[in-house]
């Protein structure tokens, strides 16, 4: 069973960094591709970074220039690198990758969200 820990999120002051991360575990054959996604209350959920299986990146312009998506452990973790933090980050953040079985297929797995608060 595929498993996707989150841990880095929390509150920051404007200007601020934080690195999320996201830990894949479980029975996984391959990550084609890891991705972070957002929602603020009342709001829809939007993408913030892609990374492909090659090492492309795709960012949105609100955060194009502050955030960087990576791969690391072997492709077994997904970060995101956020950096000069506004309060219009503020928004749970959700880990997303898609992965290939042992039978071949392509499945999506979500993260259960962790929590990104930027304030005075």
């Amino acid at each position: 069973q595929v498993q996707l820990v989150e841990s880095g999120g929390g509150s920051v002051q404007p200007g601020g960094s934080l690195r999320l991360s996201c830990a894949v575990s479980g029975s996984i054959f391959s990550i084609n591709a890891g991705a972070w996604y957002r929602q603020a209350p009342g709001k829809q959920r939007d993408l913030v970074a892609i990374i492909t299986s090659g090492g492309s990146t795709e960012y949105p312009d609100s955060v194009k220039g502050r955030f960087t998506i990576s791969r690391d452990n072997g492709g077994n973790m997904v970060s995101l690198q956020m950096n000069s933090l506004k309060s219009e980050d503020t928004a749970v953040y959700y880990c997303k990758v898609t992965g290939v079985n042992s039978y071949g297929s392509t499945r999506i797995y979500w993260g259960q969200g962790t929590q990104v608060t930027v304030s005075s």
